[in-house]
């Protein structure tokens, strides 16, 4: 599926400096674990996130890119998404979080259309990412913004508990994609 002409995002994403990546992570631990639209709290309990951890992606991927959405640049960010291009025009898309009290009022579709600007602004023309496979709601709403399943899986990496302690044996994960117009 193609994009529609894409209009300009509303949100207008930036860097995380490397001071903001203990408030990123506790923009992801209440995004994920927190009651709200987006949380995997019933799926996964610990945290989500941590300072250690996205300096180390950010270290360990070259080509990566963390990307925040701070309206108040007095105040801690209120959506973050983690890019990283695989190269061939792929882009790899993570960690869209949108804070819980701006959850449900479309924000998380302008910061997909900011991370899908931002792609296309660097030569990008697919993004691919990952989601747990009983995350419906999460999937059908990718789903109405032009992505698909490919029909790749991968398991869930159970005892590594940088990826939360599952509450359930029975995760995995599933691939979507969508070519960019």
């Amino acid at each position: 599926m193609t994009d529609p002409v894409a209009s300009p995002p509303l949100v207008t994403l930036h860097p995380a400096t490397g001071d903001q990546l203990r408030d990123v992570a506790d923009l992801l631990n209440r995004a994920y674990r927190q009651p709200g639209w987006n949380s995997e709290a019933e799926l996964l309990g610990g945290q989500r996130a941590d300072e250690a951890m996205l300096r180390d992606d950010l270290a360990n991927t070259p080509l990566g890119h963390l990307l925040i959405w701070q309206p108040d640049p007095t105040a801690p960010p209120m959506a973050c998404v983690w890019l990283a291009d695989e190269g061939r025009g792929t882009w790899y898309l993570g960690s869209l979080a949108v804070d819980t009290a701006a959850q449900s009022g479309g924000v998380g579709g302008q910061v997909l259309d900011a991370a899908e600007a931002y792609v296309r602004g660097h030569g990008g023309t697919r993004i691919r990412m990952q989601v747990i496979d009983v995350r419906d709601t999460l999937i059908a709403w990718y789903e109405r913004r032009g992505f698909a399943r490919t029909g790749t899986s991968a398991p869930f990496p159970y005892g590594d508990a940088r990826f939360g302690m599952p509450r359930r044996d029975d995760l995995a994960f599933v691939e979507l994609a969508k070519r960019l117009g």
